[in-house]
C-alpha cells in the first residue's frame, strides 16, 4: 500500500559501514550457504544517497570521497571501481523494491562513495539498505515489516543489518538479528590494504578445512552470551574470525599488517567480514589518533566511531 501524500521530493541517506568484532563460519549448509555468528557494529564512516523521485526508470551517478586520514604528501590510491550498472546494488535494490510493492515510478541516484570496496566493510549492502530506506519514504510504501526485511535478505545477507544497524547478534546467514546493548561508545581505526580477498575461495577455503563441530559450538555459545551482557568490544574480538585463517598466499601480509597495528599501540586487531580491511581498537593509554600517529606503512586509514544507525534519513520536501 501507499499514499504520495505528504511524501518527500528528495531524500538523503546515509548509509553506516559496520564492523564484525567477533565472526565465526559454521559447516555449509544443505542450501550451500554456511551458519554465521557474528557481532555486528555500525560504524560512523558512510557513504551518502540522494535519492529524488522520477515518472519511471533508473539512473544513477557515483562520486568518489576520500575519507581516510591525510598523511603527509603522500599521493592517494584511486577509489575501487564501483559499477553503475545494472549490477551495482542500488539499483537492484531500486527495482526490486517497486517492482515487490507494485510502485509505477521512478528514481534518479546520485551515490557519495567513501566505504571502500572488498573490505570487508559491508559498502554495497549499506547502499542497498539505504536505497530501500529512500523509496519506502519517497513513495510512502506501507508494507510489514517481515515484507522489508525478506526483501533486504533477497538482496544480500548483510544488508537485514545494514537496515537495523547499532549493534547486533547476528545467526543463519546473518540475517537472524538480535539486537545487543553495547558496553560503551569506542572508537576503532581501520586499516586498508592494497590487496584483497576473494570471499567466495575464502569460504571454499574453510569448506576444505578441518572445521570442527566443537569448535563452532564453543564460538556459537561466546557469541549468545552477550545477548545476556553488553558488549565489551575487547572481549568480542576474542571471539576472532575465521576468515582470518583462511587467506592463502595474503596470509603473511595479514599477520604483517596486523603486527604493525599493534606495535602502534592497538590492543586488540581483528579483520572484518571476510577481509581484507583489518580494525584496531587501541589501548587504554592511547587514543586512534596515537596508533595512526605512530602507524609505519602506506595503507589508507580510517577512524571510526560506533554509532547506533544503520541508515540515516534526511527528507526535503
Amino acid at each position: 500500500m501507499r499514499s504520495d501524500r505528504g511524501a518527500p521530493r528528495v531524500v538523503t541517506a546515509d548509509a553506516h559501514a559496520k564492523l564484525n568484532l567477533g565472526l565465526a563460519v559454521g559447516p555449509r549448509r544443505a542450501d550451500g550457504f554456511h551458519d554465521l555468528a557474528t557481532v555486528f557494529q555500525s560504524v560512523s564512516l558512510h557513504d551518502t544517497l540522494i535519492a529524488r523521485r522520477a515518472p519511471r526508470g533508473f539512473a544513477l551517478r557515483i562520486r568518489h570521497e576520500d575519507a581516510s586520514l591525510p598523511r603527509g604528501r603522500r599521493r592517494r590510491r584511486a577509489a575501487n571501481a564501483i559499477p553503475a550498472g545494472r549490477t551495482n546494488l542500488v539499483l537492484r535494490a531500486a527495482r526490486a523494491t517497486l517492482e515487490r510493492f507494485g510502485v509505477d515510478g521512478g528514481a534518479r541516484f546520485t551515490l557519495v562513495k567513501r566505504i571502500p570496496s572488498r573490505a570487508g566493510l559491508g559498502g554495497g549492502s549499506a547502499d542497498a539498505a539505504a536505497t530501500l530506506a529512500a523509496l519506502r519514504r519517497l513513495y510512502a510504501i506501507r508494507a510489514p515489516k517481515a515484507s522489508w526485511s525478506a526483501l533486504a535478505l533477497d538482496l544480500g545477507s548483510d544488508v537485514p543489518f545494514a537496515w537495523l544497524g547499532g549493534t547486533a547478534l547476528g545467526l543463519g546467514r546473518g540475517e537472524k538479528l538480535t539486537p545487543l546493548r553495547l558496553d560503551r561508545p569506542f572508537e576503532a581505526l581501520i586499516a586498508m590494504p592494497t590487496w584483497h580477498v576473494s570471499t567466495a575461495q575464502a569460504f571454499a577455503r574453510i569448506d576444505e578445512s578441518r572445521l570442527t563441530l566443537t569448535t563452532w559450538r564453543a564460538q556459537l555459545r561466546f557469541a549468545h552470551d552477550f545477548v545476556r551482557k553488553r558488549v565489551k568490544p575487547l572481549r568480542a574480538l576474542r571471539m576472532g574470525n575465521t576468515f582470518e585463517g583462511v587467506l592463502g598466499a595474503r596470509q603473511s601480509d595479514h599477520e604483517e599488517l596486523r603486527a604493525r597495528l599493534f606495535a602502534a599501540g592497538a590492543a586488540d586487531v581483528r579483520m572484518t567480514g571476510s577481509g581484507s580491511a583489518l580494525f584496531a581498537i587501541p589501548g587504554s593509554d592511547a587514543s586512534v589518533m596515537d596508533v595512526a600517529g605512530r602507524f609505519a606503512g602506506n595503507e589508507r586509514l580510517f577512524v571510526v566511531r560506533s554509532t547506533r544507525a544503520g541508515v540515516r534519513l534526511r527528507m526535503q520536501p
